[in-house]
């Protein structure tokens, strides 16, 4: 089977890092484990580590995955980051201490679900800031928040918003200035306050350095830079963190020499994806590498081969091509049936890979 390497110990290293730097900007964040797609020996490992004792809370859009946290750590806050339905309120509330909303029918279920359990549920009050996801519209924001407040077993710990995920609407100082005048609106409007207003993700975090952030937003939610090191606002490396915690390794299960170009009458009945051949082009006979992995575990857009010298030709539901040149007689001494070809996947490529059964997943 196809192997996915994953480095806990940089993991760990870029949580450690990402906490100080957010604690020296005063603000608290939600460690998003959603990548990880509950793995429990990864999450053994990190939940038992002392660098995230500093994290807020542990946030997953999947309640399954937040079943294995409790599982593992019952006293460790956690936060469902996804938009509960009505028909999963009991599940919310049992296994998800804190959860993001913005359905006053939703926030009434998880009230009397609440009671059942005998138990405080807390909820951050989700806005809409132009991204066209999830969140209450912003005129309606002061009587929906009317509507809640009161409710017996809930308690309304914040407000927030999510930019970037859909429509890829940067989040701007104006952005979340909006976020901060709402907070302030609310708090003298109910005599109540608000302790979080949870500014973004992992897109947020450059923000910070340009001294951007609005003093009263003071909470994140951030995945891709834990584990990926990156930020998805510029995909490049954040600060001093780590890129490479996760390496795709895939088995040889053949290597020949083959014409460049497919032989025969090209019909609509391919159930893969094969990258475009212009008809003015004559390819000369290439190397052909099947590999044990496809559309089923991952897209191969997601994934970057780690020699150069090879390229994608097409993937299907469970293997994988990649070509190179005949003339290119030191790959040709390299790879070999039985031998692994190495990629760098990006953060969908590992959430996928993490969810699939189909792919071994190397703890180190």
């Amino acid at each position: 089977m196809a192997e996915l390497y994953i480095n806990t110990k940089t993991i760990l290293e870029n949580i450690r890092k990402l906490d100080n730097y957010l604690k020296q900007n005063d603000i608290k964040w939600t460690l998003v484990s959603k990548i990880l797609s509950g793995n429990r020996e990864v999450l053994e490992i990190i939940l038992n580590s002392p660098d995230i004792k500093n994290c807020h809370s542990i946030g997953d859009s999947r309640l399954s995955n937040l079943k294995v946290i409790k599982s593992l750590r019952p006293e460790i806050v956690t936060m469902y980051i996804k938009l509960p339905s009505i028909t999963s309120a009991h599940s919310v509330v049992k296994y998800a201490d804190i959860s993001l909303n913005s359905s006053y029918h939703t926030i009434e279920a998880l009230n009397r679900e609440a009671v059942a359990q005998n138990k405080i549920h807390k909820v951050i009050v989700m806005v809409e800031m132009g991204e066209l996801r999830e969140g209450v519209i912003r005129d309606k924001l002061l009587k929906f928040y009317g509507s809640v407040f009161d409710l017996c077993n809930i308690e309304i710990i914040g407000l927030g918003t999510n930019l970037g995920c859909m429509y890829g609407v940067e989040p701007t100082y104006d952005k979340l200035i909006q976020l901060s005048l709402y907070k302030q609106l609310l708090e003298i409007k109910f005599d109540r306050t608000l302790e979080l207003i949870s500014g973004g993700s992992s897109i947020t975090l450059p923000l910070i350095g340009k001294k951007r952030i609005p003093p009263n937003v003071n909470h994140f939610r951030i995945g891709e830079a834990a584990f990926m090191g990156k930020s998805p606002l510029n995909n490049r490396k954040f600060r001093n963190l780590s890129t490479s915690a996760f390496e795709f390794k895939a088995n040889i299960i053949e290597m020949e020499l083959k014409e460049g170009v497919p032989d025969g009458i090209i019909g609509e009945g391919n159930v893969g994806h094969a990258e475009e051949i212009e008809e003015t082009e004559n390819i000369l006979e290439q190397y052909r590498i099947i590999l044990d992995f496809g559309l089923v575990d991952v897209d191969n857009t997601n994934l970057r081969i780690k020699d150069e010298k090879l390229s994608f030709s097409g993937t299907t539901s469970d293997m994988t091509v990649l070509n190179f040149n005949k003339s290119e007689k030191s790959t040709r001494n390299i790879y070999k049936h039985g031998k692994k070809v190495a990629f760098k996947p990006d953060y969908m490529a590992v959430a996928r890979l993490m969810n699939s059964g189909f792919i071994t997943k190397v703890v180190k």
